[in-house]
């Protein structure tokens, strides 16, 4: 199973303080559907205001990105700027 990092305040806000979990999904948008049936009202958030990294590999726009069963899946905040 992959290891999903969330940040602190996803963490808080829907997980019940809890950031770290293991989690068995084949890609990105299989992995928020599944976080939303763990956590109801977290994928919109995740799909609207952050970034995915998988295994160091920081994508802005993931859904059909790959994870394998022993990838660190990281949710961070997306950069902005002009």
């Amino acid at each position: 199973m992959a290891r999903v990092i969330l940040t602190s305040g996803l963490g808080n806000q829907f997980c019940g303080g809890e950031t770290e979990f293991n989690i068995d999904a084949a890609d990105v948008r299989s992995l928020l559907t599944l976080l939303e049936v763990r956590f109801p009202g977290i994928k919109p958030e995740l799909e609207r205001e952050m970034a995915v990294a998988i295994d160091g590999e920081i994508y802005q726009d993931p859904f059909l990105e790959k994870i394998a069963s022993d990838s660190e899946v990281y949710f961070l905040p997306r950069v902005g700027g002009g």
